[in-house]
């Protein structure tokens, strides 16, 4: 059976599938919505496997979707850390119900 009143898939809901699909991406949110504001080798230490390149890749991209806010600190080295925005706030609820699917599966 076809279907004739299929409607083709919103735009927003596709970037937004591309961007959590990416490999480490939901990993990243986790970790960021369970420690607040995390420094590069925090991700590293948490996530473990990440090569460092994959890492910094998959910042950039949260950073770029308004998901990540990236703060340096005029420290001496100086400090980068990273934390969610509103916007990634509201997608720990996407996490979270993921991982309680995950559990009950």
């Amino acid at each position: 059976m076809r279907c004739n009143q299929c409607r083709p898939l919103p735009e927003e809901v596709a970037r937004a599938a591309d961007l959590l699909g990416r490999r480490w991406a939901l990993a990243i949110l986790w970790a960021a919505a369970e420690a607040g504001a995390v420094r590069f080798n925090e991700f590293k230490q948490t996530l473990e496997g990440i090569p460092p390149r994959t890492l910094a890749a998959r910042l950039n991209d949260l950073e770029e979707a308004g998901v990540l806010e990236r703060r340096v600190f005029d420290t001496r080295p100086p400090r980068v850390e990273y934390r969610l925005t509103e916007t990634g706030r509201r997608l720990r609820y996407v996490v979270e119900a993921l991982s309680a699917f995950a559990a009950s599966a």
